[in-house]
């Protein structure tokens, strides 16, 4: 298989072919992610059917595309070759086609963007829940997969059914972007090879989504592959904010306008801030978006250190979304050249502080095998003070707190005495307002590390570099 990572995903599906029962499988992201892919390549030689949905088609041409991937996908059609008028028809005839097939193996049923099938009143759903209910679980030779990029569809109508599906769906797979290692692994397939500073700067651009990283050209630098993707006329990603929300997202101006009043803020805010924010009513339809933005891999919610859960922040998560904002939005027309003129400016810096942040919060585990506690239980959370702030702390079951200051910096990153002076307070504070029990240290997550001097040596236990982010 030509698959990159998703090791975890590979296994869970190819377990499915040696089950004893039919499996119903879901696998849900946001767009250009990779779930095609994954599912064609583990699945090659047992996808007897696939279909994909059209986008926006009627009925009628969702019919016609089913019945037209049916008669490609069986040599022999052992009913007439009529296409199908409604939903119960079609199930009908794929049912006699799955039949006529002897082989005894696992048999895989692929259909992708499958919330594009469920147009407006065409009981597509309903038919297929009878197909799988009357049909599919009588035998135990079938894998299922359903896939889609509407996460709310996946969510609410699939994963949580409450009528015929109710607690059919055997596995679920959430697929999530690259991970920096995975990130790296994939250029070097590409023949690209970087250093960990440049793939950073890459990752902070535009995030570990597959089908953005293919766009990378090999002999370019990062600033001219970022310049020619988003900010040229013609780059590929200068207008994928609008469009990813339009396909992910139905009436998606509430789910961008909840994006970007967290691209306004570095820490998070509270659900009640983000409401009044966006003038939005506390609601089950404003949950249910927070829920979609969520499970889409958008937004993160956490709860800082000390409070309780009713006290949680949401904040924005996708590298790509708040680089969009924060630049391609508001110099789009400035064409080439654009970012290597942007990157020297002080929002360069304020920027990747923030997006470097973030990505060692999504590489945490990295983080704890680095400092030899890959195994302790932790809870990781920022922690926000009278007059301080700390932009992770990691809660040890080792009688131990970690305080985490990230760095990103193109050299040796030196703590000075005014550095020195307001790490010390951030200490006093922690100390006199949590009134922990535990032993309590500073570590440093730097690009290059720390230059070592006197303040260094008396303040920070750990110095972590940007490499140990790239382990698997």
């Amino acid at each position: 298989m030509n698959i990159i990572g998703r090791e975890h995903e590979i296994k869970i599906l190819q377990d499915l072919l040696s089950s004893s029962k039919s499996e119903l499988v879901a696998i849900y992201g946001r767009r250009r992610i990779g779930k095609t892919f994954l599912v064609s390549e583990v699945f090659k030689s047992q996808i007897v059917f696939e279909v994909t949905g059209l986008h926006n088609g009627s009925m009628k041409n969702q019919l016609l595309n089913f019945h037209k991937q049916i008669v490609e996908s069986f040599n022999k059609l052992p009913v007439g070759n009529q296409p199908p008028n409604d939903w119960s028809q079609a199930f009908s005839i794929l049912g006699k086609c799955i039949d006529s097939i002897k082989s005894k193996n696992k048999k895989v049923i692929f259909i992708d963007e499958f919330p594009w099938l469920a147009s407006r009143r065409s009981n597509f759903l309903m038919w297929f829940e009878n197909f799988w209910n009357t049909y599919c679980v009588k035998r135990n030779d079938l894998v299922v997969v359903i896939c889609g990029s509407a996460a709310s569809y996946m969510v609410n109508d699939i994963i949580q059914n409450k009528g015929g599906l109710h607690n059919r769906v055997t596995r679920k797979i959430r697929l999530l972007p690259f991970n920096l290692h995975e990130t790296k692994l994939f250029l070097e397939s590409r023949s690209i090879k970087l250093e960990s500073y440049d793939i950073l700067l890459l990752y902070m651009a535009i995030g570990g989504v597959p089908r953005y990283l293919e766009m990378i050209r090999k002999g370019q630098s990062v600033a001219q592959n970022i310049d020619r993707l988003c900010f040229e006329n013609n780059g590929e990603l200068r207008n994928e904010f609008n469009e990813v929300f339009a396909s992910l997202f139905n009436n998606s101006s509430t789910h961008t306008a909840i994006i970007k009043a967290l691209a306004q803020t570095h820490k998070g805010i509270t659900r009640k801030e983000l409401l009044e924010k966006c003038k939005l009513q506390q609601s089950g339809f404003t949950s249910n978006i927070l829920n979609e933005l969520t499970e889409s891999g958008f937004v993160a919610q956490y709860t800082p250190f000390g409070k309780k859960n009713r006290n949680s922040l949401f904040r924005l998560s996708d590298e790509y979304c708040m680089f969009y904002l924060k630049f391609i939005e508001p110099y789009a027309s400035t064409g080439q050249g654009t970012w290597e003129r942007l990157s020297v400016k002080q929002n360069f810096k304020i920027w990747t502080g923030f997006a470097f942040e973030t990505i060692c919060l999504k590489h945490i585990q990295q983080i704890k095998n680095e400092l030899g506690i890959g195994k302790v239980f932790t809870v990781q959370s920022s922690w926000a003070g009278n007059s301080a702030q700390i932009d992770m702390v990691i809660d040890r079951d080792d009688n131990r707190i970690n305080l985490c200051e990230m760095k990103f910096y193109n050299d040796l990153y030196t703590i000075d005495k005014s550095t020195y002076e307001n790490l010390q307070n951030k200490l006093r504070c922690f100390r006199e307002e949590v009134k922990p029990r535990k032993s309590v240290y500073f570590t440093f997550i730097t690009s290059y590390g720390l230059k070592e001097n006197s303040y260094s040596l008396h303040i920070v236990e750990n110095s972590i570099r940007m490499d140990c982010l790239f382990l698997s």
